[in-house]
């Protein structure tokens, strides 16, 4: 047979990308393809288990879904399934995840060491289903397929807006489809103690405004979890963020109360008191306690942003600071999580803390997770520590999977680690904090992007195509709502509630322009607390337009007939978006606050189309309507009700085809990574097919 080798990349089948994501280590792809019909059946074969089990019928359940035909019964598999050995009934950290996909026309075989090799191969093989000429199938392919980093995690804070079981276990699933590997819990905040304790109830009775996960449900999530190959990490940050627990435990606070939760955002000045003994029984017993509930070695304590001004303004807390000749908030906090550590070692947990709590005394075998970037992940392994990357993946900044792509945990300082230290950087874990998001929306502020940052953290490291990234990330996310994921959906919902009883596809055409401004543009616009409801328009639109990446791509395309019709067709829709929106925005104070934006967007599309007639009829634009146009351009970029129009970028670059001054200090958003700030001004640009991207 003949082989397409793709190592590294799929540039070279650019035409037809096979839909994988993350892409495997290594894909020889041959002509032809299975045939996936009724008949379709699972054979296994050496060592099987409940997992294994409940992992092929959850493979089936999809497929029938995927394809909309029900699976009759067949003697003859389809599917062959060899597991060589039992694994743990609980992931682990560093446990073989590696598999083996094989499909010729004539059937299938999937082959791994461990059952969780097994279950990242099985999603391998659902992504590759796909409609054909001839119905439902899988292309001819090899596969050998294992991670690059070991720890490939997702964050979701559930305590500033409470997510139910559905939500985070729809979730999980989600994590499941891309390979990620480890959830991580953050469970308390200012805002909420989200676990009931039985040992302590005014915690969750007090700290929660009703909304907490009963221990019976920690453990469900546990489970569905562990079913997946997903660890479960929770977080309860101490000794900051912890007003909600002085709201039923005062006496844990280090100057008196009374406290009640926090409904507001930002670093508050309650914190534990770390020189009392009773401190430390109460987090002895509550540590025994939920350690019961997350069989996972790792605990996080947080140990981030301790304000550190309750504790200079105590007496007894100072005296007891210069009686133990604790210099200063620092090593008070380095003494606070040396006594942590040791309590979690008796409850045979390893402490895990964001990069605040590295200091000189920390436990060897502690776990660092670097939020400030790549020189506090650098700091932590070469001083001998493990460490893990979210810094440049922090999902609620809403910035573009462009941008987290290009981040990677081995970039920078820690890049030019010597091996053995390197060695130490065990992956990375996005962050969805819940700030902005709620229930009903998180799913769209994690996908589709939450998958590119998973192949960041599981495929080799060259593979690093942003075009291929994005032709992929298109399949894979119609693909993952068929593991349950609402993040296309929601948007959809929300949008038709806006509407109220109006047409509302105006609204979609906007909100298909338009992108969500995340914190930086949003915790200045007006004052949210926790109580405020999500349910505005800027709640309903993407992080980033799927919809304009396209168009930009069409602008590249042209003078081709096929993408001037798409750019006449979305221009033109757009012009006429202010008439077709006003009998919602008359009806409905969410469809009013809409008005200027989709005036905004009828201008764009009325440049746009007269830029199309200029470039397809090759006349010339005089210079003073190219002025006008990008004038106006640069008011409509400006943001409006925590909205940015992406609509903007493809009509820039039909001006730029025509115009090429029409660039000049465009702005952007570029992202938190280190030495950028949350918009810079862009002077070189280059254009590839997903739009603009920054040259050096």
């Amino acid at each position: 047979m003949k082989f397409i080798l793709i190592l590294a990349s799929i540039s070279a089948v650019r035409g037809a990308p096979l839909p994988l994501m993350p892409m495997a280590q290594r894909v020889a792809q041959s002509q032809g393809e299975l045939k996936i019909d009724s008949t379709f059946a699972v054979a296994t074969s050496g060592y099987s288990d409940f997992r294994l089990d409940a992992a092929i019928k959850r493979f089936l359940e999809r497929l029938q879904r995927q394809t909309g035909q029900a699976l009759t019964q067949s003697d003859r598999p389809t599917l062959a399934i060899e597991c060589r050995e039992r694994a743990s009934d609980y992931p682990s950290l560093g446990e073989d995840e590696s598999y083996e996909l094989d499909v010729t026309t004539s059937g299938a075989k999937l082959q791994a060491r461990t059952v969780t090799g097994i279950l990242r191969g099985l999603e391998t093989l659902s992504q590759l289903i796909g409609p054909g000429p001839n119905g439902w199938r899988v292309p001819a392919v090899k596969i050998e397929d294992r991670p690059r980093f070991a720890w490939r995690g997702l964050m979701i804070d559930v305590a500033r807006h409470w997510m139910p079981v559905s939500v985070v276990e729809r979730n999980l699933a989600g994590m499941a489809a891309v390979k990620l590997n480890v959830f991580h819990w953050h469970l308390s905040d200012d805002q909420g103690f989200r676990v009931e304790s039985k040992r302590y109830p005014r915690l969750h009775q007090n700290g929660s405004d009703g909304n907490y996960y009963s221990q019976s449900e920690i453990r469900q999530v546990v489970a569905y979890a562990r079913d997946r190959g997903i660890r479960v990490i929770p977080e309860f940050d101490i000794p900051g963020h912890t007003t909600a627990w002085f709201a039923g435990y005062p006496e844990l606070a280090s100057a008196p109360g009374p406290y009640a939760i926090e409904h507001k955002w930002g670093v508050f000045k309650p914190a534990m008191a770390p020189t009392r003994e009773e401190t430390y029984t109460f987090l002895d017993n509550l540590i025994g306690e939920m350690a019961a509930l997350f069989p996972d070695p790792y605990f996080h304590i947080g140990g981030d942003e301790v304000e550190g001004s309750q504790w200079k303004n105590s007496a007894s807390i100072q005296a007891f600071a210069r009686a133990h000749r604790l210099a200063g908030q620092g090593q008070l906090h380095a003494y606070f999580n040396s006594r942590v550590s040791k309590l979690l070692k008796k409850h045979g947990k390893i402490m895990i803390g964001w990069d605040e709590v590295l200091t000189d005394g920390l436990s060897p075998d502690t776990v660092i997770q670097s939020w400030r970037g790549s020189p506090s992940l650098a700091e932590a392994a070469a001083k001998g520590y493990r460490s893990i990357l979210s810094s440049g993946y922090y999902l609620d900044h809403l910035q573009p999977a462009g941008l987290h792509y290009a981040i990677d945990p081995l970039d920078g300082k820690a890049g030019a680690l010597p091996p053995e230290q390197a060695g130490r950087i065990l992956g990375g874990e996005a962050c969805m904090w819940a700030e902005y998001v709620s229930a009903e929306n998180v799913d769209t502020r994690v996908w589709p992007r939450m998958a590119a940052i998973a192949e960041r953290f599981w495929s080799p490291r060259e593979v690093r195509d942003t075009d291929s990234m994005y032709e992929r990330l298109d399949l894979v996310s119609r693909w993952l709502e068929w593991s349950g994921l609402e993040h296309r959906s929601a948007s959809r919902r929300m949008l038709g509630r806006i509407a109220g009883g109006a047409n509302p596809e105006p609204f979609r055409i906007l909100a298909d322009a338009s992108e969500a401004l995340g914190i930086e543009g949003r915790r200045h616009a007006q004052q949210y607390t926790s109580l405020t409801p999500l349910n505005r328009f800027v709640d309903a639109v993407p992080p980033e337009s799927e919809f304009a990446r396209h168009l930009a791509s069409d602008v590249a395309r042209l003078p081709d007939a096929v993408a001037e019709a798409e750019l006449r067709s979305a221009f033109s829709q757009w012009s006429a978006l202010e008439i077709r929106i006003q009998p919602g925005a008359e009806s409905s104070s969410f469809a009013k606050e809409l008005l200027p934006r989709a005036r905004d967007l009828s201008m764009v599309g009325s440049i746009g189309l007269r830029a199309l007639d200029f470039l397809v009829k090759r006349q010339p634009a005089s210079a003073d309507w190219l002025r006008e146009a990008n004038l106006e351009l640069d008011r409509i970029e400006k943001p409006v009700g925590e909205v940015n129009l992406a609509g903007v970028r493809p009509v820039r670059l039909l001006l730029a085809r025509i115009g090429p001054q029409s660039v000049a200090n465009t702005s952007v958003r570029c992202g938190n990574e280190p030495g950028c700030n949350s918009t810079t001004t862009v002077l070189n640009w280059k254009f590839q097919r997903d739009g603009f991207k920054i040259t050096q």
